[in-house]
């Protein structure tokens, strides 16, 4: 029986690279919504508008989820400890689901607010409103831009990109709010554009938070289907008869990894096995680090508890087994 392991999916030099840039790019973005975020929290104040408090409120999120973003790509470049064998790519994606938790709360905190204001419409100074609105457009589109250079398969990246044009969004919901104001003097128009802006973080927060649990929670990349690797590894790599146990994780939403059983034929040479295997991972499948186990006959788990729940082909793994050992 032969154990390998291929240790070098895991530092991708374009990969690094990409890194390092995106690192520089949220650290920006932070700093100038951080910094405006300030401004906007005493326009809001100042104005009575909510929609800028809205804004401000979701630039103040973004300035930690951006600065989360940040540590996060400066943790992930760190080696794989003992303790921590995968390293840290993960901490990026804990940070993303993170962040759509707290984009979620803010935005349900924005509804509640509005509904009050519906009942009791409060005055707005539109003139002052309409300025820190249009800044704030402007500080956005720089953020944005900053952040729109980065890697766009990162959920890390994606999730700062999210921030940044819901943001964008608000400063456009609180600019039209002015302009109503300042031409009508209709003040309801505040709230009711402020819960529009939430309800669009809410959409973003939830489809940002479920990709993020999928890889938590281990789940196979949505570019792959197991079976059908596990399928085309059978068909395709000389003297593997069948493949079991096949597990297809990703680290990171980017980096792809599996575990599998091949069960071979008796004359064939496991090495040389084990390794097209691994070639046709990589190649066919964008799966960078794999481990195979190679089998002739009886599989090392028949008898274990968990042996029926996780076979490649779970249509026919029984059948597989009863023909083969």
């Amino acid at each position: 029986m032969a154990h390998t392991h291929d240790h070098s999916g895991h530092d991708h030099g374009a990969g690094h690279v990409h890194g390092s840039t995106d690192k520089k790019r949220v650290l920006i973005a932070a700093c100038l919504t951080g910094g405006f975020m300030v401004a906007e929290a005493l326009g809001g104040i100042l104005t009575g508008s909510l929609a800028l408090l809205a804004d401000a409120g979701h630039m103040l999120a973004d300035s930690i989820a951006l600065g989360l973003a940040w540590y996060a790509f400066h943790l992930a470049g760190r080696p794989a400890t003992g303790r921590l064998t995968y390293g840290f790519g993960r901490v990026k994606t804990l940070v993303a689901y993170t962040n759509g938790i707290a984009i979620f709360v803010i935005a349900l905190w924005i509804v509640y607010e509005a509904w009050g204001r519906l009942q009791a419409p409060a005055p707005v100074l539109g003139g002052p409103m309409l300025a820190v609105a249009i800044l704030g457009l402007l500080v956005n589109i720089g953020s944005f831009f900053v952040l729109h250079g980065g890697d766009r398969e990162s959920l890390n990246m994606r999730g700062a990109i999210l921030h940044v044009l819901g943001d964008l969004l608000g400063s456009a919901a609180a600019i039209a709010a002015a302009l109503v104001i300042l031409a009508t003097g209709w003040t309801p128009i505040d709230p009711i554009l402020s819960v529009l802006v939430s309800l669009l973080i809410l959409y973003t927060a939830w489809s940002l938070m479920r990709e993020a649990a999928h890889v938590l929670l281990e789940g196979v990349p949505p570019s792959l289907d197991r079976d059908l690797i596990a399928r085309d590894i059978e068909a395709t790599v000389v003297g593997v008869r069948e493949v079991h146990h096949m597990h297809v994780w990703s680290l990171d939403g980017t980096s792809n990894m599996a575990t599998l059983h091949a069960c071979l034929e008796e004359s064939v040479d496991a090495y040389q096995a084990v390794s097209a295997v691994k070639k046709r991972l990589a190649s066919e499948h964008g799966i960078s680090h794999a481990t195979v186990e190679s089998e002739f006959g009886q599989c090392a788990d028949d008898g274990d508890d968990h042996d029926d729940h996780d076979h490649g082909h779970e249509h026919d793994a029984a059948a597989h087994h009863d023909h083969h050992h």
